[in-house]
């Protein structure tokens, strides 16, 4: 299927108190998310540590955020490394009002791309919502291959890939593969002008828990073909790009979010807290990022 994300869908951060999710910060984020025009949030992708959390805050969260999103899609992540714990979470997930899944390539258990095919198939056929395929091999030690992903796109319901394997080569096999059949997105902050300038249709972004309205606009100028403009944007979203994964994500977001006065707290362990000299590299790129859109207006 096409059609199912357009323009900018937020991997958002979970906030976490020491007891447990800070659900007032989660309120506010999402609504800073709205106003800055994003197209859909994603909750519970890695950006929100599902990984360290319990059943019942997952549920939670997903409840909150359908409660919340206004009229942008959600998104919830439900893939794993069991397939039948995913089909759980996933049928979880459609009975709570997800707009649209993404599963990420199971993990660990490195698998053939047979089992991939296999698992695939196993969670678009568990619901009749969306379904994104999340390759991000540098997490899971596993690389959805372009045939692989060919065979997938005939699915009904197999939404796209969200494509962080950082293989240009690769994504634009990718692309040439499933054109008109399901959609590619790009799943790096810093390729999103070039995923996007060869199709992909929408940026899964990170950097966009900062600056929603930004990221968004990239998206639109490269949809207008404003590619002058998109190179000007991206140009200056780079460092801030840079910053942002100078540590494993989330902790230098988290940290970014903080510096803006949102109270997210800490990664769970056993991710850190941010080192000090990254923490003033993000300073400095927030900085001269909010320099970059005073001048440019």
């Amino acid at each position: 299927m096409t059609g199912f994300l357009r323009g900018v869908a937020t991997a958002l951060v979970t906030p976490f108190t020491e007891d447990g999710v800070n659900f007032a910060t989660l309120g506010a984020l999402l609504a800073r998310q709205e106003q800055g025009g994003a197209d859909a949030v994603v909750v519970l992708g890695t950006t929100g540590e599902p990984s360290t959390m319990a059943a019942e805050e997952k549920e939670a969260v997903i409840r909150f955020a359908r409660a919340h999103c206004g009229k942008m899609k959600l998104v919830v992540g439900t893939g794993g490394n069991d397939t039948s714990a995913a089909v759980k979470m996933t049928r979880l997930a459609a009975e709570l009002g997800a707009d649209g899944i993404l599963a990420v390539t199971p993990y660990y258990n490195k698998c053939t791309q047979r089992g991939l095919a296999a698992y695939y198939r196993t969670l678009c056929a568990a619901v009749p919502l969306p379904v994104i395929a999340y390759n991000v091999p540098a997490r899971t030690g596993i690389n959805l291959l372009p045939a692989t992903m060919a065979e997938l796109a005939e699915i009904p319901n197999m939404a796209g890939v969200k494509e962080a394997s950082g293989d240009m080569a690769q994504v634009m096999e990718t692309a040439r593969r499933i054109r008109g059949k399901c959609d590619l997105y790009a799943g790096e902050d810093a390729l999103a002008l070039p995923i996007l300038a060869a199709g992909g249709t929408a940026v899964i972004s990170v950097v966009s828990n900062l600056f929603p309205a930004e990221v968004k606009r990239l998206a639109d100028l490269v949809a207008k073909g404003d590619l002058k403009a998109a190179n000007r944007l991206s140009d200056a979203l780079l460092p801030l790009v840079g910053a942002c994964f100078s540590e494993v994500n989330p902790i230098p977001v988290k940290a970014a979010l903080a510096l803006l006065g949102y109270d997210v707290g800490l990664p769970r362990a056993p991710l850190t807290e941010i080192e000090p000299p990254h923490l003033e590299l993000l300073k400095t790129a927030l900085l001269g990022f909010e320099a970059e859109r005073k001048r440019c207006g």
